[in-house]
Protein backbone atom coordinates (compact mmCIF):
# COMPACT_ATOMS: atom_id res chain seq x y z
CA UNK A 1 0.00 0.00 0.00
CA UNK A 2 2.88 2.37 0.68
CA UNK A 3 3.99 2.04 -2.98
CA UNK A 4 0.61 3.22 -4.30
CA UNK A 5 1.64 6.85 -4.77
CA UNK A 6 1.69 9.22 -7.75
CA UNK A 7 4.37 8.10 -10.19
CA UNK A 8 5.74 11.57 -10.87
CA UNK A 9 5.20 15.26 -10.39
CA UNK A 10 2.80 15.45 -13.32
CA UNK A 11 0.44 12.91 -11.81
CA UNK A 12 0.56 14.72 -8.47
CA UNK A 13 -0.45 17.96 -10.20
CA UNK A 14 -3.32 16.19 -12.02
CA UNK A 15 -4.57 14.69 -8.75
CA UNK A 16 -4.38 18.10 -7.10
CA UNK A 17 -6.49 19.69 -9.86
CA UNK A 18 -9.08 16.91 -9.62
CA UNK A 19 -9.34 17.42 -5.88
CA UNK A 20 -9.81 21.18 -6.31
CA UNK A 21 -12.74 20.80 -8.73
CA UNK A 22 -14.01 17.56 -7.14
CA UNK A 23 -16.89 19.19 -5.20
CA UNK A 24 -18.16 20.74 -8.42
CA UNK A 25 -17.69 17.74 -10.69
CA UNK A 26 -19.87 15.41 -8.67
CA UNK A 27 -22.73 17.82 -8.10
CA UNK A 28 -25.91 17.77 -10.15
CA UNK A 29 -26.45 21.40 -11.13
CA UNK A 30 -29.04 23.19 -13.19
CA UNK A 31 -28.36 26.06 -15.58
CA UNK A 32 -26.41 28.89 -13.95
CA UNK A 33 -25.35 26.92 -10.88
CA UNK A 34 -21.93 25.97 -12.34
CA UNK A 35 -20.91 29.59 -12.64
CA UNK A 36 -21.92 30.29 -9.04
CA UNK A 37 -20.06 27.19 -7.79
CA UNK A 38 -16.88 28.13 -9.62
CA UNK A 39 -17.01 31.72 -8.35
CA UNK A 40 -17.35 30.42 -4.81
CA UNK A 41 -14.45 28.03 -5.38
CA UNK A 42 -12.23 30.80 -6.81
CA UNK A 43 -11.98 32.57 -3.44
CA UNK A 44 -10.73 29.51 -1.60
CA UNK A 45 -6.98 29.02 -1.13
CA UNK A 46 -5.13 25.82 -2.06
CA UNK A 47 -1.52 24.63 -1.71
CA UNK A 48 -0.16 23.12 -5.01
CA UNK A 49 2.26 20.17 -4.86
CA UNK A 50 5.77 21.10 -3.67
CA UNK A 51 4.66 24.71 -3.12
CA UNK A 52 5.44 26.67 0.04
CA UNK A 53 2.53 29.09 -0.20
CA UNK A 54 -1.18 28.80 -0.82
CA UNK A 55 -2.92 30.47 -3.72
CA UNK A 56 -6.29 30.96 -5.42
CA UNK A 57 -7.35 30.10 -8.98
CA UNK A 58 -9.48 32.16 -11.31
CA UNK A 59 -12.88 31.11 -12.64
CA UNK A 60 -11.62 30.53 -16.23
CA UNK A 61 -8.85 28.27 -14.93
CA UNK A 62 -11.27 26.24 -12.81
CA UNK A 63 -13.71 26.04 -15.71
CA UNK A 64 -10.95 24.76 -18.00
CA UNK A 65 -10.02 22.07 -15.46
CA UNK A 66 -13.71 21.12 -15.01
CA UNK A 67 -14.41 20.44 -18.69
CA UNK A 68 -11.00 18.77 -19.24
CA UNK A 69 -11.70 16.32 -16.40
CA UNK A 70 -15.19 15.49 -17.66
CA UNK A 71 -13.80 14.96 -21.17
CA UNK A 72 -10.64 12.94 -20.44
CA UNK A 73 -10.44 12.16 -16.76
CA UNK A 74 -7.23 12.42 -14.77
CA UNK A 75 -5.00 12.19 -17.88
CA UNK A 76 -6.53 15.38 -19.26
CA UNK A 77 -5.33 17.28 -16.19
CA UNK A 78 -1.70 16.23 -16.62
CA UNK A 79 0.56 19.24 -17.28
CA UNK A 80 1.95 19.35 -20.80
CA UNK A 81 5.61 20.23 -21.41
CA UNK A 82 6.28 23.53 -23.14
CA UNK A 83 6.88 23.41 -26.85
CA UNK A 84 9.94 25.64 -26.42
CA UNK A 85 11.35 23.55 -23.59
CA UNK A 86 15.15 23.69 -23.56
CA UNK A 87 15.29 26.52 -26.08
CA UNK A 88 16.09 29.32 -23.71
CA UNK A 89 12.94 31.45 -23.62
CA UNK A 90 14.96 34.30 -22.11
CA UNK A 91 17.13 34.42 -25.25
CA UNK A 92 16.06 36.16 -28.43
CA UNK A 93 16.95 34.82 -31.86
CA UNK A 94 20.08 36.96 -32.29
CA UNK A 95 21.51 35.85 -28.91
CA UNK A 96 20.73 32.20 -29.69
CA UNK A 97 22.64 32.48 -32.97
CA UNK A 98 25.50 34.22 -31.19
CA UNK A 99 25.90 31.58 -28.45
CA UNK A 100 25.66 28.77 -31.02
CA UNK A 101 28.37 30.39 -33.15
CA UNK A 102 30.49 30.89 -30.03
CA UNK A 103 30.17 27.19 -29.26
CA UNK A 104 31.23 26.29 -32.82
CA UNK A 105 34.21 28.63 -32.59
CA UNK A 106 35.16 27.46 -29.09
CA UNK A 107 33.97 23.84 -28.65
CA UNK A 108 35.84 23.44 -25.37
CA UNK A 109 34.29 26.53 -23.75
CA UNK A 110 31.80 25.66 -21.02
CA UNK A 111 28.28 27.07 -20.85
CA UNK A 112 29.25 28.98 -17.69
CA UNK A 113 32.19 30.63 -19.48
CA UNK A 114 30.07 31.66 -22.45
CA UNK A 115 27.41 33.20 -20.18
CA UNK A 116 30.08 35.00 -18.17
CA UNK A 117 31.64 36.52 -21.29
CA UNK A 118 28.24 37.67 -22.59
CA UNK A 119 27.37 39.21 -19.21
CA UNK A 120 30.70 41.06 -19.00
CA UNK A 121 30.13 42.53 -22.46
CA UNK A 122 26.57 43.56 -21.69
CA UNK A 123 24.92 41.10 -24.07
CA UNK A 124 23.02 39.35 -21.26
CA UNK A 125 22.02 40.25 -17.73
CA UNK A 126 23.69 38.27 -15.00
CA UNK A 127 21.43 35.35 -14.06
CA UNK A 128 19.12 35.91 -17.03
CA UNK A 129 19.83 32.43 -18.38
CA UNK A 130 21.06 29.40 -16.49
CA UNK A 131 23.92 27.22 -17.67
CA UNK A 132 21.63 24.17 -17.75
CA UNK A 133 19.30 25.96 -20.18
CA UNK A 134 22.27 26.74 -22.39
CA UNK A 135 23.41 23.10 -22.29
CA UNK A 136 19.95 21.92 -23.35
CA UNK A 137 20.07 24.40 -26.21
CA UNK A 138 23.44 23.02 -27.32
CA UNK A 139 22.10 19.46 -27.24
CA UNK A 140 19.10 20.46 -29.34
CA UNK A 141 21.34 22.18 -31.91
CA UNK A 142 23.80 19.29 -32.01
CA UNK A 143 26.52 21.40 -30.38
CA UNK A 144 27.13 19.37 -27.26
CA UNK A 145 30.73 18.30 -26.74
CA UNK A 146 30.16 14.64 -27.61
CA UNK A 147 28.57 15.50 -30.98
CA UNK A 148 31.26 18.05 -31.80
CA UNK A 149 34.04 15.56 -31.08
CA UNK A 150 32.50 13.03 -33.47
CA UNK A 151 31.82 15.54 -36.27
CA UNK A 152 35.39 15.59 -37.60
CA UNK A 153 37.56 12.51 -37.32
CA UNK A 154 40.63 14.37 -38.58
CA UNK A 155 42.79 15.84 -35.85
CA UNK A 156 42.87 19.64 -36.05
CA UNK A 157 44.23 22.37 -33.85
CA UNK A 158 42.49 25.66 -33.26
CA UNK A 159 44.76 28.60 -33.89
CA UNK A 160 44.72 32.35 -34.42
CA UNK A 161 47.21 35.17 -34.87
CA UNK A 162 48.81 36.70 -31.78
CA UNK A 163 47.57 40.26 -32.37
CA UNK A 164 45.58 42.34 -34.88
CA UNK A 165 47.57 43.02 -38.02
CA UNK A 166 49.78 39.97 -37.62
CA UNK A 167 47.98 37.96 -40.30
CA UNK A 168 45.43 38.73 -43.01
CA UNK A 169 43.41 36.06 -44.78
CA UNK A 170 42.37 36.63 -48.38
CA UNK A 171 39.95 34.82 -50.65
CA UNK A 172 37.46 35.20 -53.52
CA UNK A 173 33.72 34.49 -53.41
CA UNK A 174 32.06 33.55 -56.71
CA UNK A 175 28.56 35.03 -57.03
CA UNK A 176 26.99 34.94 -60.47
CA UNK A 177 29.18 36.87 -62.90
CA UNK A 178 30.91 38.72 -60.08
CA UNK A 179 34.01 37.91 -58.07
CA UNK A 180 33.99 39.36 -54.57
CA UNK A 181 37.49 39.77 -53.12
CA UNK A 182 38.00 40.08 -49.38
CA UNK A 183 40.77 40.58 -46.81
CA UNK A 184 40.04 39.50 -43.22
CA UNK A 185 42.25 40.11 -40.18
CA UNK A 186 42.77 36.77 -38.44
CA UNK A 187 42.89 37.94 -34.82
CA UNK A 188 40.12 40.53 -34.78
CA UNK A 189 37.98 39.15 -37.67
CA UNK A 190 38.00 42.74 -38.92
CA UNK A 191 37.05 43.01 -42.58
CA UNK A 192 39.91 45.06 -44.01
CA UNK A 193 38.65 45.13 -47.61
CA UNK A 194 35.63 43.88 -49.57
CA UNK A 195 35.47 44.65 -53.29
CA UNK A 196 33.51 43.39 -56.29
CA UNK A 197 35.20 42.75 -59.64
CA UNK A 198 34.47 40.90 -62.84
CA UNK A 199 37.59 38.73 -62.66
CA UNK A 200 40.06 37.31 -60.19
CA UNK A 201 43.34 38.24 -61.81
CA UNK A 202 46.45 38.81 -59.77
CA UNK A 203 46.40 42.53 -60.52
CA UNK A 204 43.04 42.81 -58.70
CA UNK A 205 44.54 41.32 -55.56
CA UNK A 206 47.58 43.60 -55.78
CA UNK A 207 45.34 46.63 -56.27
CA UNK A 208 43.17 45.82 -53.26
CA UNK A 209 46.19 44.98 -51.08
CA UNK A 210 47.93 48.23 -52.01
CA UNK A 211 44.85 50.32 -51.17
CA UNK A 212 44.47 48.55 -47.82
CA UNK A 213 48.13 49.04 -46.89
CA UNK A 214 47.96 52.75 -47.72
CA UNK A 215 45.07 53.11 -45.23
CA UNK A 216 46.05 50.89 -42.28
CA UNK A 217 49.58 49.63 -42.92
CA UNK A 218 51.10 46.34 -44.00
CA UNK A 219 50.37 43.05 -42.21
CA UNK A 220 53.12 40.76 -41.02
CA UNK A 221 51.74 37.84 -43.03
CA UNK A 222 49.21 36.92 -45.72
CA UNK A 223 47.34 33.61 -45.66
CA UNK A 224 45.92 33.06 -49.13
CA UNK A 225 44.36 30.36 -51.27
CA UNK A 226 46.33 28.23 -53.73
CA UNK A 227 44.64 29.74 -56.78
CA UNK A 228 46.53 31.56 -59.51
CA UNK A 229 45.31 34.88 -58.10
CA UNK A 230 47.49 34.38 -55.03
CA UNK A 231 50.50 32.46 -56.34
CA UNK A 232 51.87 34.76 -59.03
CA UNK A 233 55.41 36.07 -59.14
CA UNK A 234 54.31 39.69 -58.84
CA UNK A 235 52.58 39.05 -55.51
CA UNK A 236 55.51 37.01 -54.22
CA UNK A 237 57.96 39.76 -55.18
CA UNK A 238 55.88 42.55 -53.63
CA UNK A 239 55.43 40.67 -50.35
CA UNK A 240 59.13 39.86 -50.15
CA UNK A 241 60.09 43.51 -50.67
CA UNK A 242 57.65 44.65 -47.98
CA UNK A 243 58.69 41.95 -45.51
CA UNK A 244 55.30 40.21 -45.59
CA UNK A 245 55.29 36.45 -45.12
CA UNK A 246 53.17 34.81 -47.86
CA UNK A 247 51.56 31.52 -46.77
CA UNK A 248 49.22 29.00 -48.42
CA UNK A 249 47.26 26.05 -46.94
CA UNK A 250 47.42 22.48 -48.18
CA UNK A 251 45.42 21.98 -51.40
CA UNK A 252 41.85 20.62 -51.15
CA UNK A 253 41.50 21.51 -47.48
CA UNK A 254 38.91 24.32 -47.13
CA UNK A 255 38.64 23.68 -43.38
CA UNK A 256 42.13 25.13 -43.02
CA UNK A 257 40.64 28.49 -44.04
CA UNK A 258 37.57 28.13 -41.87
CA UNK A 259 37.47 31.75 -40.73
CA UNK A 260 37.20 33.28 -44.17
CA UNK A 261 34.90 30.48 -45.36
CA UNK A 262 32.63 31.22 -42.41
CA UNK A 263 32.59 34.87 -43.43
CA UNK A 264 31.50 34.00 -46.96
CA UNK A 265 28.57 32.07 -45.50
CA UNK A 266 27.65 35.09 -43.39
CA UNK A 267 27.87 37.34 -46.46
CA UNK A 268 25.61 35.05 -48.48
CA UNK A 269 23.01 34.67 -45.72
CA UNK A 270 23.08 38.34 -44.76
CA UNK A 271 23.22 39.97 -48.20
CA UNK A 272 23.82 38.02 -51.40
CA UNK A 273 20.87 35.61 -50.99
CA UNK A 274 18.47 38.53 -50.76
CA UNK A 275 19.42 40.69 -53.77
CA UNK A 276 19.00 40.33 -57.53
CA UNK A 277 21.98 38.82 -59.32
CA UNK A 278 21.47 41.32 -62.16
CA UNK A 279 22.51 44.19 -59.90
CA UNK A 280 25.11 46.58 -61.34
CA UNK A 281 28.69 46.48 -60.03
CA UNK A 282 28.40 49.98 -58.54
CA UNK A 283 25.20 49.19 -56.66
CA UNK A 284 26.65 45.90 -55.42
CA UNK A 285 29.78 47.68 -54.19
CA UNK A 286 27.65 50.17 -52.26
CA UNK A 287 25.79 47.32 -50.58
CA UNK A 288 29.08 45.58 -49.77
CA UNK A 289 30.42 48.76 -48.19
CA UNK A 290 27.35 49.01 -45.93
CA UNK A 291 27.58 45.32 -45.07
CA UNK A 292 31.27 45.72 -44.22
CA UNK A 293 30.50 48.54 -41.77
CA UNK A 294 27.70 46.52 -40.21
CA UNK A 295 29.85 43.39 -39.91
CA UNK A 296 32.74 45.20 -38.25
CA UNK A 297 30.44 46.78 -35.64
CA UNK A 298 28.33 43.74 -34.71
CA UNK A 299 29.22 41.27 -31.90
CA UNK A 300 31.23 38.30 -33.11
CA UNK A 301 31.00 34.82 -31.67
CA UNK A 302 34.71 34.02 -31.85
CA UNK A 303 35.44 37.24 -29.92
CA UNK A 304 33.01 36.31 -27.11
CA UNK A 305 30.57 38.97 -28.21
CA UNK A 306 33.00 41.81 -28.94
CA UNK A 307 32.66 43.56 -32.35
CA UNK A 308 35.64 43.11 -34.71
CA UNK A 309 36.12 46.88 -34.82
CA UNK A 310 36.80 47.03 -31.08
CA UNK A 311 39.50 44.36 -31.21
CA UNK A 312 40.94 45.82 -34.43
CA UNK A 313 41.31 49.17 -32.70
CA UNK A 314 44.06 47.76 -30.47
CA UNK A 315 46.40 47.16 -33.42
CA UNK A 316 49.85 48.76 -33.74
CA UNK A 317 50.70 48.77 -37.45
CA UNK A 318 53.21 50.99 -39.18
CA UNK A 319 51.86 52.85 -42.21
CA UNK A 320 53.54 52.30 -45.56
CA UNK A 321 54.38 55.44 -47.52
CA UNK A 322 53.85 55.68 -51.28
CA UNK A 323 57.55 55.67 -52.04
CA UNK A 324 58.03 52.31 -50.35
CA UNK A 325 54.91 50.92 -51.98
CA UNK A 326 56.03 52.14 -55.37
CA UNK A 327 59.42 50.51 -54.93
CA UNK A 328 57.82 47.27 -53.77
CA UNK A 329 55.24 47.17 -56.56
CA UNK A 330 57.63 48.02 -59.39
CA UNK A 331 58.23 45.08 -61.71
CA UNK A 332 60.77 44.89 -64.54
CA UNK A 333 60.68 42.76 -67.67
CA UNK A 334 62.29 42.59 -71.11
CA UNK A 335 60.14 43.61 -74.06
CA UNK A 336 60.72 43.98 -77.80
CA UNK A 337 59.83 47.35 -79.30
CA UNK A 338 58.07 46.89 -82.64
CA UNK A 339 59.14 48.71 -85.80
CA UNK A 340 56.47 51.34 -85.19
CA UNK A 341 57.57 51.95 -81.59
CA UNK A 342 54.92 49.89 -79.77
CA UNK A 343 55.41 47.73 -76.65
CA UNK A 344 52.87 45.17 -75.44
CA UNK A 345 52.49 44.77 -71.66
CA UNK A 346 49.84 42.42 -70.22
CA UNK A 347 47.77 42.70 -73.37
CA UNK A 348 47.84 46.53 -73.48
CA UNK A 349 49.80 48.56 -76.01
CA UNK A 350 52.14 51.43 -75.17
CA UNK A 351 54.40 53.49 -77.39
CA UNK A 352 57.83 55.08 -77.18
CA UNK A 353 58.49 58.43 -78.82
CA UNK A 354 62.12 57.70 -79.55
CA UNK A 355 62.23 56.19 -83.03
CA UNK A 356 65.73 54.77 -82.64
CA UNK A 357 64.37 52.28 -80.04
CA UNK A 358 62.32 50.50 -82.71
CA UNK A 359 63.39 46.91 -83.13
CA UNK A 360 65.40 46.85 -79.89
CA UNK A 361 64.78 44.94 -76.65
CA UNK A 362 64.29 47.25 -73.69
CA UNK A 363 63.68 46.87 -69.97
CA UNK A 364 60.15 47.95 -69.03
CA UNK A 365 59.36 49.11 -65.46
CA UNK A 366 55.72 48.95 -64.35
CA UNK A 367 54.37 50.19 -61.02
CA UNK A 368 51.15 49.75 -59.01
CA UNK A 369 50.20 53.02 -57.31
CA UNK A 370 46.82 54.19 -55.98
CA UNK A 371 45.12 51.12 -57.36
CA UNK A 372 46.01 51.76 -61.01
CA UNK A 373 48.61 49.97 -63.11
CA UNK A 374 50.86 52.58 -64.67
CA UNK A 375 53.76 52.00 -67.02
CA UNK A 376 56.60 54.22 -65.88
CA UNK A 377 59.67 53.95 -68.08
CA UNK A 378 61.77 51.91 -70.44
CA UNK A 379 65.52 51.60 -70.07
CA UNK A 380 67.92 51.12 -72.95
CA UNK A 381 71.70 51.43 -72.99
CA UNK A 382 71.70 52.89 -69.48
CA UNK A 383 69.22 55.67 -70.32
CA UNK A 384 65.56 55.93 -69.26
CA UNK A 385 62.65 57.04 -71.47
CA UNK A 386 58.94 57.54 -70.77
CA UNK A 387 56.14 55.35 -72.09
CA UNK A 388 52.56 56.33 -72.76
CA UNK A 389 49.43 54.41 -73.73
CA UNK A 390 49.07 53.96 -77.47
CA UNK A 391 46.46 56.31 -78.99
CA UNK A 392 46.15 55.53 -82.69
CA UNK A 393 43.47 58.18 -83.21
CA UNK A 394 45.69 60.90 -81.79
CA UNK A 395 48.64 59.67 -83.82
CA UNK A 396 46.51 59.86 -86.96
CA UNK A 397 45.91 63.59 -86.54
CA UNK A 398 49.50 64.59 -87.17
CA UNK A 399 52.86 63.45 -88.40
CA UNK A 400 55.19 61.64 -86.09
CA UNK A 401 58.46 63.61 -85.76
CA UNK A 402 61.26 62.15 -87.79
CA UNK A 403 64.25 60.81 -85.93
CA UNK A 404 66.81 60.57 -88.74
CA UNK A 405 70.36 59.86 -87.73
CA UNK A 406 72.47 63.02 -87.53
CA UNK A 407 74.40 64.05 -90.68
CA UNK A 408 78.16 63.40 -90.62
CA UNK A 409 80.26 66.39 -89.64
CA UNK A 410 82.59 67.51 -92.54
CA UNK A 411 86.25 67.33 -91.86
CA UNK A 412 87.97 70.64 -91.16
CA UNK A 413 90.64 71.87 -93.66
CA UNK A 414 94.07 71.97 -92.13
CA UNK A 415 95.96 75.17 -93.01
CA UNK A 416 99.67 74.39 -93.52
CA UNK A 417 101.73 77.06 -95.35
CA UNK A 418 104.46 74.60 -96.09
CA UNK A 419 102.14 71.96 -97.56
CA UNK A 420 102.41 71.90 -101.40
CA UNK A 421 99.29 73.06 -103.20
CA UNK A 422 97.49 70.92 -105.73
CA UNK A 423 98.90 73.05 -108.53
CA UNK A 424 102.47 72.68 -107.21
CA UNK A 425 102.03 68.96 -106.91
CA UNK A 426 101.07 68.89 -110.59
CA UNK A 427 104.03 70.99 -111.75
CA UNK A 428 102.51 74.44 -111.51
CA UNK A 429 104.08 77.60 -110.19
CA UNK A 430 105.60 77.45 -106.73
Amino acid sequence: MENLVPKDHGERVAMFKSQVIGPVVHKVMSQGMLREALEALSVERFRPPDAKKTRTYSVPTLERWFYAFRRGGLAALMPRPRRDRGRGRALDVSIIELVCDMRREHPSASAELILKCLAERGRLKKGQVSASTLRRLFVEKGLDRVTLRKSDARARFRWEASHPGALWQGDVCHWGRYRIHGLLDDKSRYLVALEVHLNEQEIVMLTMLTAAMRKVGAPEGLYLDNGSTYTGEALKTACARLGIALMHPQPHDPQARGKVERFWRTLRQGLLDHIDAAISPDDLQQRLDKFRGHYNSEPHSSLYGDPPGIVWGSRHMQLVDDARLQAAMTTRSRRLVSRDGVVSIDGQLYEVRQGFLAGHRVEVSTCLVEGLTRVCTVTYDGKTYDLRPLDVADNGKGHRPQHNPPAPVPKKTVLDPFAPTQENSEGGQS
